[in-house]
């Protein structure tokens, strides 16, 4: 077996780390820069030739493929209605600014040549780069800008952009060139998330703007992107082809990528043909989310003979949050003890050493394996300070907060006494062996999407615990469009989620747990979480003047959210495993602070013969 594995970090990356959680105060105003950080100033100089990441002689050519399972109805990944491949946001459109993600959040001039803040934090002035032009032929104007952020701010659009059209008051066009937006009150990462907007053409949709908002898949976009969509067949594949004519081709921040010339998105009706599809090969690269699998079923013949290599990537990111999650907005999971009997029922050792053999390390927070996740014991300091000027907060918040350790046999007695326990206190009673409250037997469903059997056998060893307890839960596996549809809805009790975290948060919390989201559909505030200190939390987070303050209250943040028990978590992986065409390489030598995420592949890889 041929087996490549990078598991370590350059002396680069660490000093990005430590750029994080250095001390000192914003910086006041960018004046025409060519980018712009959340502290200080970006890394990388006004004359940069390269993001730092990338491999700035990497070949072109070749044909990409990945999969999916799934399928999809929609070429809009802007909008609610419909199934689209997700990675249509990334690959095919194009914003003002762009992330470097060797830097934990810093960005740089994309479709705007320069960026300015005002010394005040609540105006940013972008001025397109003149050269700047759609896959058509004809050139990106304010207009264009101004009508994507509007565009985006209304009914239908997805949700996460409605936050921060909330807070703009004021967007206009400044000379031939420029577009400022002003917002309500100072946020400096408001004003460069403004940056990350999609920038989309308005004469192509102008006519009818209804047809925007409606999934289909009549029309395909026209974007400034590398890339244009040049092929799909609907449920089944899109394919995208490099724009020999692409505008960008020579900006620093474009050098070594979008090296292929095809990539092209495979969907599968479950993850045994997506699996055997990439073993014939069918496929360039298959990511592996399960060490046993990883161990047991990558020495097929083309690992032994090399053409497909494994590689093992690190990162430094957070974990964010995998698992079951409760909706508190129904019964019985408004009370935070039926939620802690929930977690203590769930045997994650045991779960794990059956689908993993225990070779995966459990979720512990939301912001777990970075520097900006909660330390193990009391708060103190600044965190302490936060958290003091909350009142009910829940146990565990301010003295911590662990998930419970079983000794991974199956049956779990200490857990299941400790719910039974919590249980009992929050009201219910077991009456010839069904649990009983004030509402009647104790039933609830499980949500799932189908496809997954992992997810499948982890929720079939939990409904057996959660029988002893005395609780029916029945378990409803729909298709994709269902799924979505009722998740937008928020029409569930309990199901399998995940949220995807960075190492530079900020007003998209808001829509991930704050209150808006209790009831306005289509965010990711799944749980339905309304605690007054996480809003606190995040307005803290978002008015920091210092890096001090401002980890201090991520911190915080992670704190309520673990405490709030809103998730039973899974587990995570401290490395990517992805499995590749020996011909396909990555710069190994330079990986970004946040490894195998958004921009990495296939950004920044390419085909070697």
């Amino acid at each position: 077996m041929t087996v490549h594995r990078c598991l370590t970090m350059g002396s680069r990356s660490a000093r990005a780390i430590a750029v994080l959680l250095a001390l000192g105060p914003a910086s006041a105003a960018v004046a025409e820069s060519h980018g712009v950080a959340l502290y200080g100033e970006p890394a990388l100089p006004p004359d940069y030739a390269h993001l730092p990441h990338v491999n700035p002689d990497a070949p072109r050519g070749g044909a990409f493929s990945d999969g999916q399972v799934g399928s999809f109805d929609s070429l809009n990944p802007h909008i609610l209605q419909g199934r689209v491949p997700w990675q249509l946001r990334f690959l095919a459109y194009e914003s003002l600014l762009g992330r470097s993600y060797d830097e934990p959040f810093t960005l740089y001039g994309l479709l705007a040549e320069t960026v300015e803040l005002s010394d005040d934090h609540t105006q940013v002035t972008f001025q397109l780069h003149p050269e700047a032009r759609f896959s058509d032929g004809t050139p990106v104007t304010p207009a264009d800008v101004i009508w994507s952020f509007n565009i985006l701010g209304q009914e239908g659009a997805h949700g996460r952009y409605r936050t921060a059209f909330s807070k703009v008051t004021g967007l206009e066009q400044v000379g031939e060139r420029g577009v400022r937006f002003t917002i309500d009150a100072p946020d400096r990462e408001l004003l460069m998330i403004l940056g990350l907007r999609p920038v989309m053409k308005k004469s192509q949709w102008e006519e009818d703007e209804s047809a925007f908002f409606r999934s289909g898949l009549d029309t395909i976009p026209i974007t400034t992107a590398p890339y244009v969509i040049t092929d799909f067949d609907a449920g089944r594949y899109v394919e995208l082809s490099r724009d020999e004519d692409y505008w960008g081709e020579d900006l620093p921040f474009r050098v070594g990528t979008n090296n292929v010339d095809t990539i092209r998105m495979e969907f599968f009706g479950d993850a045994t043909a997506h699996f055997e599809a990439f073993k014939a090969g069918e496929l360039s690269t298959m990511r592996e989310t399960n060490a046993a699998k990883w161990a047991r079923d990558y020495d097929f013949p083309a690992v032994r003979a090399g053409d497909v290599v494994l590689s093992e990537i690190p990162h430094q990111r957070p974990t964010g949050m995998t698992g079951l999650v409760m909706n508190t907005r129904v019964a019985p999971f408004d009370d935070w003890r039926v939620r802690e009997a929930m977690i203590q029922a769930f045997n994650f050792e045991y779960i794990d050493g059956v689908i993993n053999g225990g070779g995966q390390p459990r979720i512990t927070s939301y912001f777990d394996n970075s520097p900006l996740g909660m330390r193990e014991g009391p708060a103190g300091g600044r965190v302490a300070e936060l958290l003091a000027a909350q009142s009910d907060l829940l146990p565990g918040t301010l003295e911590g907060y662990d998930f419970p350790v079983t000794n991974g046999r199956a049956a779990n007695r200490g857990g299941l006494r400790t719910a039974t326990a919590l249980l009992q206190e929050a009201g219910y009673r077991v009456a010839e062996g069904v649990l009983t409250g004030p509402e009647g037997p104790v039933t609830f469903e499980i949500l799932l999407q189908s496809g997954s059997s992992e997810v499948d056998s982890i929720v079939d060893i939990y409904v057996e615990a959660l029988e002893r307890l005395g609780i029916e839960a029945t378990v409803s596996r729909i298709d994709d469009a269902q799924f979505k549809e009722r998740i937008n809805a928020y029409d569930f009790d309990m199901t399998y989620y995940r949220w995807g975290l960075s190492l530079s948060p900020g007003n998209e919390q808001l829509a991930y747990w704050g209150p808006q989201g209790v009831d306005t559909p289509g965010t990711r505030n799944l749980m339905g979480a309304s605690d007054p200190a996480i809003a606190a939390m995040i307005e803290a987070m978002l008015s920091a003047q210092t890096q001090e303050d401002y980890v201090a209250a991520i911190r915080a943040l992670d704190r309520v959210l673990t405490a709030g028990r809103y998730v039973i978590p899974i587990w995570h992986n401290p490395v990517s495993w992805i499995a590749h065409d020996a011909k396909l390489k990555y710069p190994a030598d330079r990986l970004p602070i946040y490894g195998d995420w958004i921009g990495f592949q296939p950004d920044i890889w390419w085909f070697e013969e």
